[in-house]
């Protein structure tokens, strides 16, 4: 399978509760109808830069701060608008065609959202994770198990964890990625990441989720495993 093929695979799936950034466009929140298209340009820009990466980080669902709006899991609209004070957006994907897909006269956007596009906590610590460690950004995959954006009744806006039922059709994709990138060490972010993955016999590290002020023992486990791991590969 290409990085082409996985993409075209992804935007095929559709769910009620469910918005995939590949394919899917909403006309309140979304720049235009070519918001997808620019996601999913975005998310093959970073497959192929990571084709020999090393290590998968995985979580559990995509986040509308996240990559419901860049097409990239962990990773904010506004790292890859230049407006980050720490993660440059060429850290995601070199040098590249950078739009934002959010649409700043969107109402449901508070003021700092339509100035500098969605931010996300995680996203954050992690990409300066990565950075802190020396580790080239194009040597790390993130993911989610599920890997579409599971939201609240009519919200488009928030967050909800995934079901069982989207959890076990959202391991087939972590599957097909992990066959499109082989031989990379997976790295679950959290204990229920790491139970889910358990469970459908996928072998990973485990480091704790950065959430909930668990930053600090997420940035202490994540030093260990890379040092355990000989740091850059």
């Amino acid at each position: 399978m290409t990085a082409e093929e996985f993409i075209e695979k992804l935007q095929q799936y559709s769910s009620p509760q469910v918005f995939n950034p590949w394919a899917d466009y909403d006309t309140e929140c979304d720049i235009g109808p070519q918001a997808p298209v620019i996601r999913a340009a975005n998310f093959l820009r970073y497959l192929k830069l990571r084709q020999n990466a090393h290590f998968l980080f995985i979580a559990e669902g995509l986040g509308y701060q996240g990559g419901h709006f860049s097409g990239m899991a962990m990773t904010s609209e506004r790292i890859l608008l230049g407006n980050h004070p720490d993660v440059e957006p060429q850290a995601v994907l070199g040098e590249w065609d950078y739009r934002r897909t959010s649409n700043p006269d969107s109402p449901r956007l508070n003021r700092t959202q339509k100035l500098y596009g969605f931010n996300e906590p995680t996203a954050t610590v992690m990409w300066n994770a990565i950075a802190r460690h020396g580790l080239s950004p194009y040597d790390t995959v993130l993911w989610n198990i599920f890997p579409f954006h599971p939201y609240k009744g009519s919200n488009i806006l928030s967050n909800r964890t995934p079901t069982g039922e989207e959890l076990d059709v959202g391991i087939e994709y972590a599957w097909l990625l992990m066959q499109l990138i082989p031989g990379m060490t997976v790295v679950a972010i959290g204990r229920k990441s790491q139970q889910t993955l358990g469970k459908y016999g996928v072998a990973c590290e485990c480091v704790p989720h950065p959430s909930m002020g668990g930053a600090n023992a997420f940035k202490k486990a994540v030093a260990e495993l890379f040092a355990a791991q000989g740091g850059e590969k």
